[in-house]
């Protein structure tokens, strides 16, 4: 990790078990802090909290003003985002291959036990944990034609759009990723390299998904570019990996 980032973190470690106090059962970080590759003042803090029984509505919005703070105080990150979910639920044989293995394999302990040790080791060519893991991408689209028309009526309506542009645009470099992770034998957390893996297998959409890279770590306040995810590229995505790997089970 970056000294520039150890403020941060240590306030995360400081301030969060305030916020839960006893419910708190652990906190691990994950994204390009923990692996030194983050950019001052243009890459995000990620955070995954787990709690000793399942999150409420009111444990989610104490989260995204946390998050908030975070992103207000330190001008070393451009957003705080934390990933909320019950202890139990992250050990469940329904997540073994989806938040489970993202656990154990993507994380970094931060605060209390490390889950990773209760996890079974992984194979990236694994088709179950591909399906796992991004075979639900169908089922979100719909929503993300929803935030992209909320982010587009608000205030300030092009700031808006830049989270969202980050977020869809890694989700989908990703997805396309673990579509082609079998074939490819290896993992990576590098969006400009999984993008080129999938373009290997896929060439006529490769310079879509090598956008979407770029996107990922710049992201632009762009409706048209958003747009192309929900109708173009997240459609087409969606459907190849169900036809490779099948559908992610359905979750409660």
């Amino acid at each position: 990790m970056q000294d520039a980032f150890r403020p941060v973190v240590a306030a995360v470690r400081d301030r969060l078990p305030y916020i839960y106090a006893e419910r708190l059962h652990s906190a691990c970080l994950y994204g390009s802090v923990p692996r030194g590759t983050a950019r001052v003042g243009r890459s995000d803090l990620d955070l995954l909290v787990a709690l000793r029984d399942e999150p409420t509505d009111a444990d989610r919005r104490a989260a995204r003003v946390f998050g908030t703070a975070l992103d207000q105080e330190f001008a070393q990150i451009d957003g705080a985002g934390l990933l909320l979910y019950g202890r139990d639920r992250l050990l469940s044989e329904a997540e073994r291959y989806d938040m489970g293995w993202f656990t154990a394999c993507l994380c970094t302990p931060l605060l209390g036990e490390d889950l990773a040790a209760r996890l079974p080791r992984y194979r990236p060519g694994d088709p179950l944990l591909a399906r796992e893991t991004n075979g639900d991408l169908a089922r979100l689209l719909p929503r993300w034609r929803e935030r992209i028309a909320e982010a587009e009526g608000a205030d300030g309506a092009e700031e808006a759009l830049r989270p969202l542009v980050r977020f869809m645009s890694r989700h989908l470099v990703r997805t396309g990723f673990t579509l082609v992770m079998g074939r490819w034998q290896g993992w990576t957390s590098d969006l400009h390299e999984m993008a080129a893996a999938f373009g290997a297998y896929y060439p006529e959409r490769a310079a879509q998904l090598a956008a979407a890279a770029v996107h990922g770590y710049d992201p632009v306040g762009d409706r048209a570019l958003l747009r192309s995810y929900a109708d173009d590229l997240g459609p087409w995505l969606a459907a190849e990996y169900a036809r490779v790997h099948g559908v992610k089970a359905p979750r409660p």
